[in-house]
């Protein structure tokens, strides 16, 4: 599961990186004897999206979503973790029906209409993808989530992944 959150790290560094220097370059061309590119404020656009949902990610697996836990706090410890328990089961229900389903919904629509961006001219279902890839993520992160809450070692969730895949 670390690796999978440190090739995360690494991928949206990347994105970011990649989006400072769209920006860059949208700004050079703007003001130099040059003429503006048009494809740089539709990538920078949809690298956002990219960082936003997959960042969004990343911070759910390293709960670093704001989160305002003063009720559940003062729970007794049976109850809080009963709640902390449907909390992290409603999050996975919402990935997985809204992101990961409603995604790929989305995504072979798309596809199927061949959708393309105005700009950069490449299929929207790309683009779209991202919402899949995160609810994945985020199904992937709840589930590990709960097997260290209810008491799992972490090698579980691994080795259930890997027999899933295979």
């Amino acid at each position: 599961m670390n690796r999978i959150e440190k090739l995360l790290e690494i991928f949206l560094g990347s994105l970011l990186a990649l989006m400072v220097l769209d920006v860059t370059w949208q700004i050079l061309t703007r003001f130099l004897p040059m003429s503006p590119s048009s494809y740089t404020e539709e990538l920078a656009r949809y690298l956002l999206v990219w960082i936003g949902l997959l960042g969004g990610a990343y911070a759910y697996r390293r709960k670093s979503h704001l989160g305002i836990d003063l009720l559940t706090n003062a729970l007794p410890e049976k109850i809080r973790k009963q709640v902390q328990i449907l909390t992290i089961s409603l999050c996975f229900v919402f990935a997985a029906s809204a992101m990961v389903f409603g995604g790929i919904k989305l995504v072979a629509l798309t596809v199927e209409l061949n959708q393309l961006s105005a700009a950069l001219n490449i299929p929207m279902g790309i683009v779209y993808s991202v919402i899949p890839l995160s609810g994945g993520l985020i199904c992937l992160f709840s589930l590990d989530q709960l097997v260290q809450l209810l008491g799992g070692k972490k090698e579980r969730i691994a080795t259930a992944v890997k027999t899933a895949s295979a």
